[in-house]
């Protein structure tokens, strides 16, 4: 596919975009000369991304369940693209769940996808036009051990998109989901620490390897595109066949 031209100028916002897929999904749509806004908490983070591509990238550093960020939101002309990355996973058995627990990933994973999707709406209604990619899980298709919480706002995720993506349409707006398996990413990395987990992982993978973030980006800028112009309200699964089971 050859996309050097699709995003030429596009406005793509990008929710935990310091890290992980985030920062490589900014990158990539910068390569692409997008103009890329990197959300994030962390500062630093996002102005050594910012160096990379500095005519491209615009750098907002805020935390997205609060309401400033939608306030800045507001105050953009157009969006042309909106990737719901940011998420948080504490994996606990559910009766040593705590209430801040739940808070924190109903707050960041649900609630605040939910409604950077709203204000992406509003703002891509103005010129009939607009993809959404929500980044979920293979967990929004299955369940998992100790991913009760985690599972529940990824399930919910990927109703949102089906939701969104059926009221939306009549806009020429598209709703997707991409769900991968684990990747090597700053947040999975402690957890490949533990010996059982990473063969039980391994284990539920037909392929037997971890997906690459650039898999992950390259199914977002596909979904992005207008290769992708008749996929919506569906999820595109990156796990190496774990759901297959």
């Amino acid at each position: 596919m050859d996309s050097s031209s699709s995003f030429q100028n596009k406005v793509v916002l990008i929710t935990g975009a310091a890290r992980g897929i985030g920062k490589a999904t900014a990158i990539e749509f910068a390569k692409k000369n997008a103009h890329v806004i990197a959300v994030s908490r962390t500062k630093d983070d996002l102005l050594e991304l910012q160096k990379q591509y500095p005519n491209n990238i615009e750098v907002w550093a805020f935390d997205i369940t609060g309401d400033e960020f939608y306030a800045k939101m507001e105050s953009l002309d157009r969006l042309d693209i909106c990737i719901n990355n940011a998420g948080v996973n504490r994996p606990k058995f559910i009766e040593d769940v705590d209430d801040a627990t739940l808070d924190l990933m109903l707050d960041l994973n649900v609630r605040a996808t939910f409604r950077t999707s709203k204000f992406a709406v509003k703002l891509m209604k103005k010129n009939n036009q607009g993809v959404i990619i929500n980044v979920t899980s293979q967990m929004g298709h299955v369940g998992s051990p100790k991913r009760t919480v985690y599972c529940l706002t990824k399930h919910a995720i990927e109703g949102l998109t089906k939701a969104l993506a059926v009221e939306v349409a009549s806009s020429n707006i598209r709703v997707c989901s991409i769900a991968p398996t684990f990747a090597d990413t700053p947040m999975t990395k402690p957890m490949f620490e533990n010996e059982e987990f990473k063969n039980f992982v391994y284990g539920m993978i037909p392929l037997k390897k971890l997906v690459d973030v650039q898999d992950i980006v390259d199914g977002i800028l596909y979904l992005s595109s207008p290769q992708a112009k008749m996929i919506t309200g569906t999820s595109l699964l990156i796990d190496g066949g774990w759901t297959a089971h």
